[in-house]
This record gives structure tokens, sequence and C-alpha cells, in this order.
């Protein structure tokens, strides 16, 4: 009684786990509320620190309008008939998500010295409910930079696609992308278990994740080797379906098919090794 007690104060998480003769769509149920629950905590934490939000919109803003707005009249990186600043819009929200998510791991280490982690574990949640959950709660916070970058975007002349379909896909690719390198992030912190190793390992993860990317130039103008990296980097793929979505060029929805898959295989499997860590993290 005590633990349910206890648990209600975590949006449910010590709920009762189902019996055995509950069918497989109960679990399911259940799963779904418990990482709803958990990601609905992590979202809370934005009401009382909103500023968090807006400090991270200073370096997309930079990017764009002074990166973008340079190369752009230099015309220094080929991109055919399209504007360089065009080309560049989705991969400075790739890079906004990515750097959100990226860092969001550290909060682990701070949930084990406070004893929160000790809590979740003790509860009968899944290990992989509390993984996805603040993989859905970073999404959230990647929504935010969407909605900053698109607004810088619109402003400076980009030539969005407002299709309501396209909006949607890019709602879903943030999501996914955040998720994957929340995730990701989680994984390290498990692993290393001290801020300041995290601190270190994540700033050397940042910039290589992105340069290896097509997130500000196109892959063909990459030497074979640095293409191989790109091709393998889930990074790679968000761009490419934020692109096509974003702006509208270039839509196949068999490339955009394979750019949702290969982040979903991704993402699926840093969840289950996120959820194997994550009980390594309190010792």
């Amino acid at each position: 009684m005590k633990l349910q007690e206890r648990g209600a104060r975590f949006g449910g998480l010590a709920s009762p786990a189902p019996s055995r003769r509950a069918g497989p769509l109960t679990g399911l149920v259940l799963f779904v509320a418990k990482t709803l629950a958990i990601a609905d905590m992590e979202v809370r934490k934005l009401r009382h620190d909103p500023t968090e939000l807006l400090t991270r919109s200073v370096q997309p803003a930079l990017w764009l309008l002074i990166f973008g707005e340079i190369f752009t009249h230099i015309r220094a990186i080929p991109t055919g008939s399209m504007p360089y600043l065009d080309y560049m819009a989705p991969g400075i929200l790739a890079q906004s998500v990515l750097f959100i998510a990226i860092f969001s791991g550290i909060a682990i280490i701070w949930e084990r010295d406070l004893g929160i982690v000790h809590k979740f574990l003790a509860s009968p949640t899944p290990r992989t409910a509390l993984v996805l959950g603040k993989a859905l709660a970073a999404g959230v916070r990647g929504l935010s930079q969407a909605i900053i970058v698109y607004l810088l975007a619109w402003v400076l002349g980009v030539h969005l696609n407002w299709n309501p379909l396209a909006l949607v896909g890019v709602v879903g690719f943030v999501l996914l992308g955040a998720a994957c390198f929340s995730t990701f992030s989680l994984i390290i912190a498990c692993l290393v278990k001290t801020r300041e190793r995290f601190m270190g390992i994540g700033q050397i993860l940042t910039m290589p994740l992105f340069f290896a990317s097509n997130a500000i130039y196109p892959i063909a103008i990459m030497p074979a080797w640095l293409q191989a990296i790109a091709l393998v980097n889930p990074l790679t793929y968000e761009v490419d379906g934020l692109r096509a979505l974003m702006l509208g060029s270039g839509l196949s929805l068999s490339v955009l098919a394979l750019d949702f898959v290969v982040l979903l295989v991704a993402t699926t499997v840093l969840i289950y090794i996120g959820g194997w860590l994550y009980p390594r993290v309190a010792v």
C-alpha cells in the first residue's frame, strides 16, 4: 500500500503490475501509461525553468543569421538552384534538436545523486518505459526548437512548405531524432556516471555528429571516408527527411520512408540498450 501511495506521487508509476491473466493489450496500455507519466514529469520541469528554451534558441539564430546569410551571398557551397539558406535551415533544426538531446543525459546523473533513480528502480515500471518517457520529453523540447527555427526561417525568407501533412511529418522526425540522441545520451550517462566525464564526452560527440552529416553541405562534396561516416550517422537521415518535408523539394515517399525507418530502428535499438543499462546508473 505504501508503495502504491509513493508511486502515485510519480504519476502512477507504482501501479500494480498486470495479473497473469491480463492479456497483452492490458500490458501495452499500462506500458504506454507509465511511459507518458515519465514524459509528463520531465516536461513539467520546463514550467519551472522556461528560460532554458530561450537560451537554446540563440545558437540556431546565430547559425541562420550569420553563417547562413554569409554563405548564401558568397555561394561557396554548391546547392544547385536552391538558395543556401533554404538548404541550411533544416540542418540547423536538426542541429538544435541534437544539441538539446545529447546533453539531456546529465539529468540522469543528477537524479542518481538525489536518489530519484533508486525510487524509479523500486517501482514496477519497465526500464524501457523509463527510457522511452525521457526520450519523449526530449522530443517536446525539440519541438520548441522547431517553432523557433521555423519563425527565423520565415523571417529570413526561406521558402517553407506549409502543407499540413508535411508539418506533421516534421513533428514526427523531430520527435524521433530527439528520442534517438537523448537515448544515446542516457546510455553515455549510464556508462560514465560522473557529470564531468559526461560533459566532456558530450562535447566531443556533438560536433563530429553535426559535421559528419548533410546538415550544412551535401554529401556529394565530402571526401570518400567522410561520406562513409555520414551514411551511418542517424543525423544524416533526420536532416534528409526534414529537408524534404520543410522545403517540399525532391519529395519522395520511398526516400522519406527509408529515412524514417533508419531513425526508428536506431532509436528502438538504443531504447532497449538504455533500458538494459539504466539500473547501472545507480551502482
